[in-house]
């Protein structure tokens, strides 16, 4: 692309040496610390309108942080992915589940005497 003679390239609005009293002021804030069981700890900063809440997920390891340094929350347990088989086994018994596959097995064979196949 040709050079245009642009004063302002590769500068970005807001960008210069005008501060506070072009942009106004910032509205006041508060800062809360939160302590995750790692021993991290985290400084969030919220309006001084908002509510803090009581715990924040900590940005470094991703559990949960309390206000608490003493008592930080425990790690929530994660539960590994389960398959639709194994959610299945959760609701049929061995038994159950065999004799679903029986009448199913008879289904198809009925069918296939008749010669009602179907795919």
């Amino acid at each position: 692309m040709a050079g245009g003679g642009s004063a302002i390239r590769g500068s970005r609005v807001g960008a210069g040496p005008m501060g506070e009293a072009e942009r106004g002021e910032a509205a006041p804030r508060q800062a809360v610390t939160y302590f995750c069981s790692r021993g991290h700890t985290s400084v969030v900063t919220f309006s001084v309108e908002a509510v803090a809440p009581d715990s924040w997920d900590c940005p470094k390891c991703g559990l949960p942080a309390g206000r608490d340094s003493d008592n930080a929350p425990p790690a929530t347990k994660v539960e590994p992915y389960k398959t639709h088989l194994a959610y299945v086994k959760e609701r049929r018994s061995d038994v159950e589940a065999a004799n679903i596959l029986d009448e199913a097995i008879q289904l198809l064979r009925s069918r296939r005497k008749s010669g009602d196949i179907i795919f």
